[in-house]
């Protein structure tokens, strides 16, 4: 493989968004009079969307008749405060630099609904800018369905076995195999605590974004 193009998932493999999506939580919480919930239990389910944090806080679903009141409140707080603790994880803007330097494009495949993406994306600078951002209004169906991925590679102008695909979910890696993408397991991301990712069926599997560097090397003609 002659690789054009690296392909990242947004929340928990490019961008650490966990103590946004838990502030949105716990705000919810206090308009609620309900107790707050710790970080590092709400950062194991946000990888599963505003139901999971629902849940979490409330322990309901999509059926009590509170549930769509709760929802808006979330996500309305949300979209007003996507980057005010969410940064690059570590070592992520280094790959993005040495990305560039050798000619690789890069974009983003989310299940991330466009309106939060693009108030994220807009907080930030990079190195250069993505080539595409796919969420979920882009396409008929996401992930794990290949669509997101497959459009990537049009807008990059590139195959699906020219590009990888990094991501910190097991829906991620299916949508690769979907699209007959190899892909990387991001192990540091928001990974259940009853999951274990070197069980997916990945191409590779990484503990830190420094560890995507080398892979990558190895796919550079």
């Amino acid at each position: 493989m002659s690789l054009r193009a690296v392909f990242f998932d947004l929340d928990g493999t490019l961008f650490d968004t966990a103590e946004d999506l838990g502030a949105a939580l716990n705000h919810v919480l206090m308009l609620n009079d309900m107790p707050s919930i710790p970080q590092n239990h709400i950062r194991h389910v946000v990888s599963d969307g505003a139901a999971a944090l629902i849940k979490l806080g409330f322990d309901f679903g999509p059926e009590h008749p509170r549930y769509a009141v709760i929802r808006q409140q979330l996500l309305d707080f949300y979209l007003q405060n996507t980057s005010q603790y969410t940064q690059l994880f570590p070592g992520m803007r280094e790959l993005l630099e040495k990305l560039k330097e050798n000619g690789i494009c890069w974009g983003i495949a989310t299940n991330k609904p466009w309106a939060y993406t693009d108030a994220l994306m807009r907080a930030f600078t990079f190195p250069e800018e993505p080539v595409c951002v796919i969420c979920p209004d882009d396409v008929i169906n996401s992930k794990p369905a290949p669509d997101s991925l497959l459009l990537a590679c049009k807008k990059a102008q590139c195959s699906p076995n020219e590009a990888l695909y990094i991501g910190d979910h097991i829906r991620d890696i299916e949508c690769g195999n979907n699209a007959a993408m190899q892909t990387i397991a991001a192990g540091y991301g928001y990974i259940k605590q009853d999951d274990d990712y070197a069980c997916w069926p990945a191409d590779y599997f990484i503990t830190h974004p420094n560890d995507i560097w080398p892979i990558i090397q190895q796919h550079i003609l």
